[in-house]
């Protein structure tokens, strides 16, 4: 069985393709080896990112992507909740378009829903340097847009 993905859109920044998204999320599932289970995708805000940041880790700031494992519940895989308003934002410290910082913050918030840590420092390394492969992999292959 492929995976499920669910996408709701609450922000009004970026015109997501949501086919787009869904492919790409289906394919870090997949180069991950989680090819089934049911994968919920959040595009919010900052005032409401920063609100999930503080309920539930303790961060009083907006951030760029939250996930939430839930695996062994029903199928799910987990959620994953990614601030278009911080893309946006941080796109140009990083030296890249809205675009691909959206597919990164997306390949992130897979990454941890798939068993990848950012915390100690040497996971956080390992988990961008896979970060990076997939994305490279993906750019290479450039077969889908995540903004219309």
């Amino acid at each position: 069985m492929d995976p499920v993905t669910r996408i709701t859109d609450r922000q009004r920044r970026l015109s997501l393709d949501r086919e787009g998204v869904a492919a790409l999320a289906e394919w870090v599932l997949d180069r991950e080896g989680r090819g089934e289970g049911e994968l919920s995708l959040l595009f919010t805000n900052n005032p409401r990112i920063r609100e999930l940041n503080r309920r539930y880790l303790g961060r009083d700031r907006p951030t760029d992507v939250l996930a939430f494992p839930q695996e062994g519940i029903g199928g799910l895989l987990g959620d994953v909740v990614i601030s278009t308003e911080q893309v946006i934002a941080q796109a140009p410290e990083y030296g890249q378009s809205a675009g691909e910082e959206l597919a990164l913050c997306l390949i992130h918030g897979i990454l941890h829903l798939t068993g990848w840590a950012d915390h100690p420092r040497a996971e956080r390394e390992k988990m961008r340097r896979r970060e990076q492969s997939l994305f490279g992999e993906w750019q290479r292959k450039k077969r889908w847009s995540l903004i219309k």
